[in-house]
């Protein structure tokens, strides 16, 4: 296949495009390389890529309308994975213009060009920060997810509404992905495993919000990897079995679907800090604070229709992870002094 890929500078963005490659896929790797975290990283994740003949490095933003009709034209995609996006809960409170410009106006951009082109298949990123609210775990997609707490949920909600209304005026097949945290080498700095591993090494305390008492379902990137690859490779079909009278969010009448993506398996985070000290071999400090706005208590991912869908099934566990990612953090940074 030639699969067009956006955010290929990125954490999950460059992990899936190497798998692609990999197998035999071309990838249209697009990205604009912006500036929200260490461009350094994102170029050595970029350097990875470079080496195979079936990839094509596109500098390109999505809201940029000419440019991207003019890469869909000289290209050609069969599908699009869509994995770029302006990431972090808590910076869609101090930044919100960035969360409209990327998530909404670049996913408008981007799903019309699927349409123009008559893409064989659109897949793209959601997030379990669409759960919001929602208290009833495990989270599942036939869950109404009408009560975001960020305004980063509320454009990755709004980017299914958007995929829905295409799959249903023009027969698009769409399928979303709900992330749940997603974790190990190559990550993003922003993200608990770079900070708490760069505090402890110093011998800083890390802040641990809501006194350790979260629970994530913390993912492992091979494993996510694996998912979506299934999920490209399975185009979305209209369920036929879709009923209006107790309409399911998770499909539809349209080719239209939605998956977890996740572990199926919620840590709570003062056990998840222990696996990081244990790996580092130092005992953690940590400064216990209150819950932080935009923040929910727990995720936790029913799984069961990625399993059906595709048989997704992770396979690595939160200890071996953690040593992985410690395994590259100390590499990684050694090599840049």
């Amino acid at each position: 296949m030639k699969v067009l890929v956006t955010g290929t500078a990125g954490f999950i963005g460059a992990a899936v495009a190497e798998r692609l490659l990999a197998r035999g896929d071309q990838v249209i790797g697009v990205d604009n390389l912006n500036d929200y975290y260490d461009v350094s990283l994102k170029e050595a994740r970029l350097a990875r890529l470079l080496p195979y003949e079936g990839f094509n490095d596109v500098r390109l933003s999505l809201e940029d309308e000419g440019g991207l009709k003019k890469c869909f034209e000289s290209n050609h995609p069969d599908r699009v994975l869509h994995l770029a996006a302006q990431a972090g809960v808590r910076y869609s409170i101090e930044n919100p213009e960035a969360y409209v410009n990327s998530n909404l106006i670049g996913f408008f951009r981007l799903i019309e060009a699927c349409r123009q082109f008559e893409i064989e298949h659109f897949v793209y990123a959601s997030s379990s920060s669409v759960y919001g609210s929602n208290t009833r775990i495990p989270f599942s997609v036939d869950d109404n997810v009408d009560h975001p707490v960020s305004l980063y949920a509320a454009t990755k909600k709004s980017n299914e509404l958007i995929a829905h209304s295409y799959s249903h005026l023009y027969s698009i097949p769409t399928t979303g992905l709900r992330f749940f945290t997603v974790y190990g080498p190559w990550g993003r700095p922003d993200m608990s495993p770079f900070i708490f591993v760069k505090k402890i090494l110093a011998g800083d305390p890390i802040d641990v919000f809501n006194h350790g008492q979260h629970k994530r379902d913390f993912t492992y990137i091979d494993d996510i990897v694996d998912g979506v690859v299934g999920a490209l490779d399975s185009v979305a079909t209209p369920n036929l079995n879709w009923s209006g009278d107790a309409p399911s969010p998770a499909s539809s009448l349209a080719p239209y679907r939605l998956h977890n993506i996740g572990c199926h398996q919620p840590v709570e985070l003062l056990r998840y800090i222990e696996v990081i000290g244990d790996c580092l071999g130092k005992k953690p400090v940590m400064n216990m604070l209150p819950l932080q706005p935009g923040d929910v208590l727990a995720t936790y991912a029913d799984i069961d229709s990625l399993t059906e869908a595709v048989g997704f099934r992770p396979k690595v566990s939160l200890e071996e992870g953690i040593s992985r990612f410690v395994s590259w953090y100390r590499d990684y940074y050694d090599e840049r002094g």
